[in-house]
């Protein structure tokens, strides 16, 4: 049966049967984990930037990483490069349909952040490194391109930096009266053992609906012969990033701003790293030799998308959506409206 045969596709049905249940499974597993994580954020003092980014953002990014694996597997090298880099855009935009959800003042304002600052910054340097994969695309040992290599070791330079600011804070944003600090709430009174656990099985259910989602995706292509780089920017990457939109919209509903802005930034890094992911699963050559000029307008976009959000984290408009609510959206459409052309 191809449901059950690792390396045959699935029929288009059962592929888009599949797409809705792990959607489905993604957004409740996503509300519950926000409010673990929030709650785990405030027991360690990590604080919910670093929450957001380390325990929500690698978390809710499992479907992504899962869905990328299976791609690169399955020999299909746009489709498994499209997941990480188009996941990054969608989710980037996730923010700007926050900020219409949040109508008191700029998400980005109220959110104020260093950490997600140093966050943004650390995204754009790792979307920089597959550059010199497209433009050296013969490197390789073992098949896995040297920049592969160089993307999990800045990841956890990033990681560290990102640390240190929040331990010793050299400058931090004005607060002002629209300012939502972070603050412990009253939590719930389960255990720090009970809290992990049910952190742990949230995430195994992230895992297992990403494996649907990644072998459906694979289906869709097969089925309606669209390109990979076209589904896997699109299709997939809108079900494997339901839960930063869930968990986005969940924290600012508990007021915790700094946590759901945190979770999409370090959903985006964590996404970047899983274009080294890809990499390694894909076992034809460095996957940048095969991932096309889709995959390089996707990169594109991302960057300038990433640049556009630090921005407005660094300027912080007040009034209502700011210039990056309305410049993100305008980006993702124009790149997926290019990868459609491609």
């Amino acid at each position: 049966m191809p449901l059950l045969d690792p390396d045959a596709p699935w029929p288009l049905l059962p592929s888009l049967i599949g797409l809705v249940v792990a959607g489905v499974v993604i957004v409740l597993t996503g509300i519950r984990m926000t409010a673990v994580a929030d709650e785990i954020a405030d027991r360690t003092g990590m604080g919910e930037a670093i929450a957001g980014a380390v325990l929500l953002g690698a978390t809710t990014s499992l479907p992504g990483l899962v869905t990328v694996a299976v791609g690169g597997l399955s020999g299909d090298a746009q489709f498994a490069f499209a997941n990480p880099v188009g996941g990054i855009l969608i989710q980037t935009v996730w923010l700007a349909v926050a900020d219409l959800y949040y109508r008191r003042v700029n998400l980005e304002h109220a959110a104020a952040s260093s950490q997600n600052l140093m966050q943004a910054l650390v995204l754009l340097g790792l979307l920089a490194v597959p550059l010199i994969g497209f433009a050296l695309p013969d490197l390789a040992v073992f098949s896995v391109h040297p920049a592969t290599v160089a993307i999990p070791v800045l990841y956890a330079g990033g990681l560290v930096l990102v640390r240190r600011l929040h331990e010793h804070p050299m400058w931090k944003p004005v607060v002002t009266d629209e300012t939502v600090e972070d603050e412990p709430q009253e939590g719930s009174g389960a255990s720090g053992r009970r809290l992990g656990v049910s952190f742990a099985l949230l995430a195994v259910s992230m895992a297992v609906a990403g494996y649907v989602v990644g072998r459906a995706g694979l289906g869709v292509v097969d089925a309606t012969g669209a390109s990979g780089g076209l589904v896997g920017s699109t299709l997939t990457t809108a079900v494997s990033s339901l839960p930063e939109l869930v968990t986005l919209i969940a924290a600012v509903r508990m007021r915790a701003l700094a946590l759901g802005v945190g979770d999409i930034i370090g959903g985006n890094v964590f996404d970047a790293l899983q274009i080294a992911v890809a990499d390694v699963f894909y076992r034809e050559g460095p996957i940048y030799a095969d991932a096309g000029a889709s995959g390089l307008l996707l990169l594109a976009a991302g960057l300038l998308m990433s640049a556009l959000l630090a921005a407005g984290l660094l300027l912080r408009g007040r009034r209502g959506i700011g210039f990056e609510g309305v410049a993100i959206p305008v980006v993702w459409v124009g790149a997926i409206v290019g990868v459609g052309f491609l």
